[in-house]
C-alpha cells in the first residue's frame, strides 16, 4: 500500500524529501511492473506527485532522479554573497571568516543532525565511559543516524567502524590524526571491528604521481595509523590497489553502486566535468563499497546486514550522502556517520593545510625545534598589536590558532578553560599561549615517532592481510 499522503512532510529536510521521492518513485515502478491493482498504483502515484510538490516548495528545485538538492552538495551556490563565503567539498575548504567554517549553517545545508548533549549523554550511558573530549568540545559536531547505531548496540546487535586516509604524501601532519584518535576511542569503548581504507587509487587519479608512489605512500601512512595504537586483532587496513583485486565481494559492491549512480548525479555531487578522466567519475563507488559488510567476507562471514559507522571530516560527507541514497536500492543498510570539524592551518582557519607547504602544519616527522619554530613564527594570533592593548582588551580565542590546536590536543578540560579565561582577559600573552602549545605538541609528536619506529614492514603486512578478526558473525 502507498504511504499516506497525509504524513507530515514539513518536518523533513531537503535531502530526506529527495530520498522519499526516490523511494516512492521506485515503489510506483515496482507496482506497475508487478501489475498491481489500478487503485493501488493510482494511490502510489498521487503520493509521488505530492512528495515532488513538497520537494519543489522546500528547495525551489524540480526533482531530478539521481541529482540531490544543489544546496546540499556544496556551500557556494552563487545565490547570495553570504552563501559564497564557505566552500566545502572533498577537495576544497574555503572560508572568508577568521573563525573558520560556519558549522551550524553547514549542518542545515548538508541535511545532517547536530550532536547535542542528549546524544553525548546517551553515548556515555551506552558505553559506561566518559565521552571523548572531541565530543565534549564539539570537534565531532554532526551525525547521520548515530541514534540507530546506539539502538542496535543496546539491543546487542553488531556494527563496525570504517574510516580512511588518502595517502597524498609520505609524512602525515597532526590534523590527519584527528579521525584516527577518535576512531580508536570508538573501537575501544564499543569493542567492534574496524576497517581502514587507504585510497591510493584516488591519489593516483587526482595527483601527479606514479601508481607505485601512491602505493608506497599508502604503506608509509599505514605505519603512522598503526602507531595510533590500533589492535591488530580487531583492525583491517587495506590499500585499494591491493585489496580490490583480491575481494570478489568488494568488487561486486562497487559494481552495484556504479549501476545505481548516474553521471548527472556524480556531476552534481562532486562537480566532475566532461574533461575529467573516467577513473575520477567511477571512484566514488570505491569509497562507498567499504560501507557494506559484504565487502569483507573474511571478517563478517558473508553477512550483508551489519551496520556501518563512519567517523570522518565533514568534507567527506558527499561520498556518503551518495552511498546512503544507493544503499536501499542494492539491499544494504545505510551507513551512519560522525562528522568532525576541519583542522586549521597554522596560518589561520581561512587557509588550507598543504603537504607541499611544510609551514602550514606540524608534521609527524617534525623535530622539537621545528615544532617550536613553526608555532612561534607561523601560528596565527588572536592577540592585540601591543602588550598594553592586549592587557587592556584581551585576546580572541575564536581566531587564535594556538588555542584552536589546544582544543584538539590538550585533554584537561579545566586547564583549557583556565587558558581561555586568562587569554581572553589579557592576563596571558600570545607568546605564553604559544609556549603552552609547544609544550603540548612536542611530547605528543615525539611519542608518536617512538611508536612508529616499532612498526615494522612485517607488522604493516599483518594489518593489511585479509583475515578473520577477533569477532564472531
Amino acid at each position: 500500500m502507498a504511504d499516506s499522503p497525509n504524513c507530515d512532510l514539513k518536518s523533513l529536510s531537503p535531502l530526506q524529501l529527495f530520498e522519499r521521492v526516490t523511494e516512492q518513485g521506485e515503489k510506483v515502478r515496482a507496482l506497475k511492473a508487478g501489475k498491481a491493482p489500478k487503485d493501488e498504483i493510482d494511490a502510489a502515484v498521487r503520493m509521488l506527485l505530492s512528495l515532488k510538490l513538497s520537494y519543489k516548495t522546500t528547495t525551489g528545485q524540480d526533482y531530478q532522479a539521481g541529482l540531490p538538492p544543489k544546496d546540499l552538495v556544496l556551500i557556494n551556490n552563487g545565490t547570495t554573497k553570504e552563501e559564497d563565503e564557505d566552500l566545502v567539498d572533498p577537495w576544497n575548504v574555503q572560508t572568508s571568516s577568521a573563525k573558520g567554517v560556519d558549522y551550524d549553517k553547514l549542518i542545515v545545508r548538508f541535511g545532517s543532525s547536530k550532536i547535542d548533549t542528549d546524544l553525548i549523554n546517551r553515548i556515555e550511558r551506552a558505553t559506561g565511559q566518559k565521552p571523548h573530549h572531541f565530543l565534549r568540545r564539539g570537534i565531532f559536531f554532526s551525525h547521520r543516524d548515530m541514534d540507530q547505531v546506539l539502538d542496535a548496540y543496546e539491543n546487542k546487535k553488531p556494527f563496525y567502524l570504517y574510516t580512511g586516509r588518502g595517502p597524498s604524501s609520505q609524512a602525515m601532519h597532526v590534523g590527519h590524526l584527528i579521525p584516527f584518535m577518535f576512531t580508536k576511542w570508538l573501537q575501544e569503548v564499543f569493542d567492534v571491528p574496524l576497517v581502514i581504507q587507504l585510497t591510493d587509487d584516488e591519489k593516483y587519479l587526482w595527483k601527479d604521481m606514479t601508481i607505485e608512489k601512491a602505493y608506497e605512500y599508502a604503506k608509509e601512512n599505514a605505519k603512522d595509523i598503526i602507531a595510533c595504537g590500533f589492535d591488530i586483532n580487531k583492525t583491517f587496513i587495506f590499500s585499494d590497489l591491493d585489496y580490490l583485486g583480491t575481494s570478489a565481494g568488494f568488487y561486486k559492491n562497487i559494481v552495484k553502486v556504479q549501476k545505481h549512480v548516474t553521471f548527472n548525479q556524480v556531476k552534481g555531487i562532486f562537480g566532475f566535468t566532461d574533461s575529467d578522466c573516467i577513473g575520477k567519475i567511477s571512484f566514488p563507488a570505491i569509497q562507498a563499497a567499504p560501507s557494506f559488510s559484504s565487502s569483507f567476507p573474511q571478517i563478517f562471514n558473508g553477512k550483508e546486514n551489519i551496520q556501518c559507522l563512519i567517523p570522518c571530516a565533514i568534507d567527506q560527507d558527499p561520498y556518503f550522502r551518495m552511498t546512503r541514497d544507493v544503499a536501499p536500492r542494492i539491499g544494504q543498510p545505510k551507513p551512519a556517520l560522525l562528522h568532525s570539524v576541519f583542522f586549521p592551518a597554522l596560518q589561520g582557519a581561512q587557509t588550507k593545510m598543504s603537504a607541499s607547504d611544510p609551514n602550514s602544519s606540524i608534521f609527524l616527522t617534525d623535530t622539537p625545534k621545528q615544532i617550536k619554530t613553526k608555532i612561534n613564527k607561523h601560528a596565527f594570533s588572536g592577540g592585540r598589536d601591543t602588550i598594553e592593548e592586549h592587557r587592556k582588551y584581551g585576546g580572541n580565542c575564536d581566531v587564535d590558532v594556538s588555542f584552536m590546536y589546544l582544543t584538539f590536543f590538550l585533554e584537561d578540560d579545566d586547564r583549557l578553560e583556565q587558558l581561555k579565561q586568562a587569554y581572553t582577559s589579557g592576563e596571558l600573552l600570545t607568546g605564553e599561549l604559544k609556549k603552552v602549545l609547544i609544550e603540548t605538541m612536542q611530547p605528543l609528536v615525539a611519542a608518536h615517532q617512538e611508536r612508529r619506529k616499532q612498526v615494522t614492514d612485517e607488522i604493516v603486512k599483518q594489518f593489511m592481510t585479509p583475515r578473520k578478526l577477533a569477532f564472531e558473525f
